[in-house]
């Protein structure tokens, strides 16, 4: 009831600004801060997430600016009306003795004179009673019509959606490409330069050691040696490029087992809380594991925390990640190639990545996936 009193005062009192500040908000770029700041005031009584800034066309944000200030005024009255009367009347029933003689009662007992305690206190009580269990009653009621009249005002239509799906799958098809094409040249580069180079440099040990068969066994016994010491840093490189694109501890533990490696392997302290996740694609898994193991590197390289906790739960057909970390926070997902690649991981699979850093911290990074086959 208090949340929703403040919520409608607060509406009453912008919209008397609101009119006066007509010919200000009339212009597209007033009027959505407006809208947008208002969209979030009903979001929050609501209780639900914060959407954003306000993506509707100008005329809906004008449509709502009319529909905002009469509902706001209409209903702010009726609150003002019933709170205001309570508040009276709890005010000057004890004070009846010392208003002007031939006082009368207001409200619903309005024309009954005042003419002692008797009269004071019943009808007072009465009427404060009934108007006190009429705001408790209404003022939620209406804070909650007039939240959903702004939030059903600013949403965008069927036909808006639609068009913002497909920018933004456009965007991050582009994404995933130019993200699927670097990836691609890291490998190959990392094959090239590293794993290729060391098997011709086994091939020509061998060559050399074939040649010297029988003639310097000294020789040939070094070249050996180095042949098979290079060959297990070559393979220790080749799995090292296997992991980067598809850990094989998915493969061996699933999701849950990773994490809780990757947990343990962690350069800070940190706290995994996993849920039942029942089963979820390869694609996904490897997202979600290379999304939580580039935010706990980013902590401790980036952040200076020294603690984290990390959460990944099953809710219906999405995967939820969460990781929090005690640094100093100022985290930017439009900077930097850390966040920037696990925002391209997670939208490349339609995915939701929301990064929550103010400076002094704490870091949350929020991942939702979806999780059909």
């Amino acid at each position: 009831m208090w949340r929703g009193l403040g919520y409608l005062l607060g509406s009453l009192t912008t919209a008397v600004v609101a009119l006066f500040a007509l010919p200000v908000l009339v212009f597209p770029a007033m009027a959505r801060a407006w809208a947008s700041w208002h969209r979030h005031r009903a979001d929050r009584l609501l209780l639900s997430p914060p959407s954003g800034p306000v993506r509707v066309g100008t005329w809906r944000v004008l449509g709502w600016l009319g529909a905002f200030i009469g509902t706001s005024l209409a209903f702010g009255i009726v609150v003002v009306v019933c709170a205001g009367n309570a508040v009276t009347t709890a005010v000057t029933v004890p004070l009846w003795w010392a208003l002007p003689p031939g006082t009368r009662a207001g409200g619903f007992a309005a024309g009954v004179p005042l003419t002692g305690w008797g009269t004071a206190l019943t009808l007072g009580t009465a009427q404060f009673a009934a108007f006190a269990a009429l705001t408790y009653w209404l003022v939620p009621l209406l804070a909650r019509l007039h939240a959903r009249i702004c939030v059903a005002s600013l949403s965008p239509s069927a036909a808006d959606r639609l068009a913002r799906r497909v920018e933004t799958l456009t965007e991050t098809r582009a994404d995933a490409m130019k993200a699927h094409g670097a990836e691609l040249r890291r490998i190959e580069r990392d094959l090239h330069d590293g794993t290729q180079a060391r098997l011709v440099a086994i091939a020509m040990r061998l060559g050399v050691a074939r040649e010297s068969l029988g003639e310097d066994p000294q020789l040939v016994g070094r070249l050996l040696r180095e042949a098979h010491e290079n060959t297990e840093e070559a393979m220790a490189e080749l799995r090292g490029v296997i992991r980067t694109i598809y850990p094989p501890i998915l493969a061996d533990r699933g999701l849950a087992g990773a994490l809780t490696a990757l947990g343990s392997r962690s350069a800070i302290d940190t706290a995994l809380d996993i849920g039942d996740l029942g089963t979820i694609p390869a694609a996904v898994e490897a997202v979600a594991y290379f999304t939580i193991a580039e935010a706990l590197t980013n902590a401790a390289k980036h952040s200076r925390a020294t603690r984290a906790t990390v959460r990944a739960a099953r809710a219906g057909d999405r995967l939820s990640i969460e990781v929090t970390d005690d640094g100093i926070g100022g985290a930017d997902a439009t900077l930097g190639t850390g966040l920037a690649g696990i925002r391209h991981r997670v939208l490349a699979l339609d995915g939701v990545l929301s990064v929550h850093s103010p400076a002094g911290g704490p870091t949350t990074i929020t991942v939702s996936l979806p999780c059909e086959s």
